[in-house]
């Protein structure tokens, strides 16, 4: 009996603990605002590669942190043109350039931009069984949006690598399929 007692109460705790390391887990990066989404003036949301337009009174979820960096950090690709008058407006972040699409080179959601510690830096970026390697040119930001300064485009959600073509034809993946892929990274 005793040992039945002593096997549910082991039961028990390891149940409590891996609960207790979920929670704590998920609240590593939890949001950190809302903004609401104002209508673009005409012409002013660019829409190349399927980018996203703010929708007026729709609220979007602001982050200051993403998930933590290991090894294999899953996250999610999309696509971004870093040329002059491409959907990822300015020039970069890190070098206030613009960079061609058939250059490897990414933005990554403000928690792993890190307040510009990976600019110019590389990154491995795995998926569809093959892997390249990009430099970290600029912020996909998770603070802000919906205003000239972010083409009037919402916020990054936390856990982006955000590709220019380059990276997306190194991977393999067919071009119909741009836009939206599971990945893992990792600085390189």
């Amino acid at each position: 009996m005793n040992a039945c007692i002593s096997t549910a109460s082991l039961v028990v705790l390891l149940i409590m603990i891996s609960a207790n390391r979920l929670c704590c887990e998920a609240q590593q990066c939890r949001p950190s605002g809302r903004i609401i989404g104002k209508k673009p003036p005409a012409g002013e949301c660019n829409q190349e590669n399927d980018s996203e337009c703010c929708v007026e009174g729709k609220t979007y979820t602001t982050y200051k942190c993403s998930p933590a960096v290991s090894s294999n950090t899953k996250a999610e690709l999309t696509l971004n043109s870093f040329e002059k008058g491409g959907d990822g407006g300015g020039p970069s972040a890190c070098d206030n350039k613009y960079h061609s699409d058939d250059t490897p080179v990414v933005a990554l959601s403000t928690g792993w931009f890190n307040n510009m510690s990976r600019c110019l830096h590389n990154v491995t970026i795995t998926a569809n069984g093959k892997s390249v390697v990009a430099m970290v040119v600029d912020e996909c930001d998770s603070t802000m949006g919906c205003d000239q300064d972010h083409d009037f485009q919402p916020p990054c959600p936390n856990n982006i690598v955000d590709a220019s073509k380059a990276v997306w034809k190194a991977l393999g993946v067919p071009h119909s399929q741009w836009g939206g892929l599971q990945i893992t990274w990792a600085d390189a």
